[in-house]
């Protein structure tokens, strides 16, 4: 059975690096495009721009990683009771380098989003991240690539897909230019997805 919100969202972000499908997001939510909460971000990163970001944006800003918890099974406690505590309804992986522990996966069934640059189930798994799909993309040949965004489990990449949108590959693209275009699509295509799931136009 689908999961689906009647009331407004709060979100709950991991983020490794610059989080910039999360900053999009938290623009939509203050400026009321987007009938969403923030709540928190995680980071595995001490010194992320997304959780300086957070901290900006009045939006709880939590660093938690093999640093602060040695043993994984900690950690995954450690993550889950912070989303929880935070009443998060939906968790969003926005560039989070690691897997998600199995509490967390069990906890938070069906509500737990990751954006992928690339039309999975193509150019996925363990290794393909960052400049790496889009190296792949350009060396396959491929006219078009895009945005997905699925289910995260215990695998790389391998989560049921709940939305995906293309993105043209153009003679002479180098990857960073294709890298870019991607990301763009990312920025607008996640919130375009969260505004259907908030309206029940996409059921989790």
């Amino acid at each position: 059975m689908g999961y689906e919100y009647t009331l407004m969202l709060n979100l709950g972000f991991l983020a490794s690096y610059n989080g910039s499908n999360m900053q999009s997001i938290v623009r939509a939510c203050e400026q009321g495009d987007l009938q969403a909460t923030p709540r928190i971000v995680i980071s595995n990163n001490k010194d992320s721009i997304a959780l300086r970001f957070a901290a900006e944006h009045k939006i709880i800003a939590k660093h938690l990683s093999s640093a602060t918890h040695k043993d994984p099974d900690s950690l995954d406690r450690a993550i889950l009771q912070a989303l929880q505590e935070n009443k998060v309804d939906l968790v969003l992986l926005v560039g989070y380098m690691k897997l998600i522990g199995p509490k967390i996966i069990a906890a938070y069934k069906n509500r737990i989003l990751n954006i992928h640059p690339a039309l999975l189930p193509k150019y996925g798994g363990q290794g393909m991240y960052g400049i790496r799909i889009h190296e792949a993309v350009i060396a396959a040949k491929e006219r078009e690539t895009g945005v997905t965004i699925h289910h995260a489990n215990e695998h790389y990449d391998e989560g049921q897909i709940v939305s995906q949108c293309t993105v043209p590959v153009l003679e002479g693209d180098t990857p960073q230019i294709l890298a870019a275009r991607v990301l763009q699509q990312e920025h607008t295509f996640i919130v375009e997805t969260l505004k259907d799931i908030v309206s029940n136009r996409i059921i989790l």
